[in-house]
């Protein structure tokens, strides 16, 4: 979608442009990232905006490698992780065709990244633009959406040490890599939505130890508030979801480290008629 790429650097606030990482230091952090290398920390960041063109340029860096942009992610979707970071709202990246190219069952490295990590997560996919305009009630929205979809995320936190949003923005948010399971078709009704706020979300290895357990009301109190804030966010920077564009829903788990050997799964139940599962095994 090198359309969605144009629109971000149109988009970038050209009070930001000066006050953020050049383009040739965002090239040596994507190197580092494509190295499994990790950064420091960029000392000068000190804004949102500031982090968002630190992102749009890395970004740019990285598509050449990571694919074409195919949709966004939307991090820090609670309070207690938004206060860790010194932010007072969720946080948007944007996904690559490799962020969501493994399915159910995949094997990747455990040290896939230069900081490597793993998250309970779901997708939601756009059916159609009309998404702009559903506002926050959930069965507009859902009449905007194809397939709720299993996805088990990969970050890359890339940064050594402690950071704050702005950084985390530069690094686009951590997107990386992600396994998605099989598409749960969208019903447009309030049991529908309702389902994916009571749902619960619980992630285990393959020795049967519970890592995470949440419900549907982890981010921002139902998945679908989380569509409403990117539509708005993006539109305040004169951006659209489009057809076909997929959107992380993070705050199922917190970020856990990876382990050589194991399986981890990810299950939703409560969201279909039976249990519906997602896994990825490292090596």
């Amino acid at each position: 979608m090198r359309a969605l790429l144009t629109a971000v650097l149109v988009a970038l606030p050209l009070a930001a442009q000066s006050a953020c990482p050049d383009q040739a230091a965002m090239d040596r952090i994507a190197e580092a990232l494509m190295a499994n290398r990790p950064s420091p920390p960029f000392a000068g960041l000190r804004t949102l905006e500031e982090g968002h063109c630190a992102q749009e340029r890395l970004v740019a860096a990285l598509v050449p490698s990571w694919g074409s942009l195919v949709g966004w992610k939307v991090g820090l979707t609670s309070a207690p992780v938004q206060q860790r970071f010194g932010v007072n709202q969720p946080l948007r990246g944007m996904l690559f065709e490799s962020s969501i190219s493994l399915r159910d069952g995949a094997e990747v490295p455990a040290r896939f990244g230069a900081v490597p990590v793993i998250e309970s997560d779901l997708l939601l996919r756009v059916r159609d633009a009309g998404i702009n305009t559903a506002g926050r009630d959930h069965v507009a929205i859902l009449r905007h959406l194809d397939a709720v979809i299993p996805f088990i995320e990969l970050p890359d936190l890339t940064l050594t040490g402690g950071f704050t949003g702005p950084n985390l923005l530069a690094i686009n948010v951590g997107a990386r890599l992600g396994v998605m399971g099989t598409p749960i078709p969208v019903e447009p009704t309030q049991a529908f939505a309702d389902r994916l706020a009571a749902m619960t979300v619980t992630m285990v290895d393959d020795r049967g130890q519970e890592r995470a357990r949440a419900q549907g009301t982890a981010a921002l109190g139902h998945p679908l508030n989380v569509i409403a804030f990117l539509v708005e966010d993006l539109a305040r920077d004169g951006m659209r979801l489009e057809a076909g564009q997929v959107v992380s829903v993070a705050g199922y788990s917190p970020t856990l480290p990876l382990e050589a050997g194991r399986t981890y799964t990810v299950r939703y139940e409560g969201l279909a008629p039976t249990t519906v599962s997602v896994s990825v095994r490292t090596r």
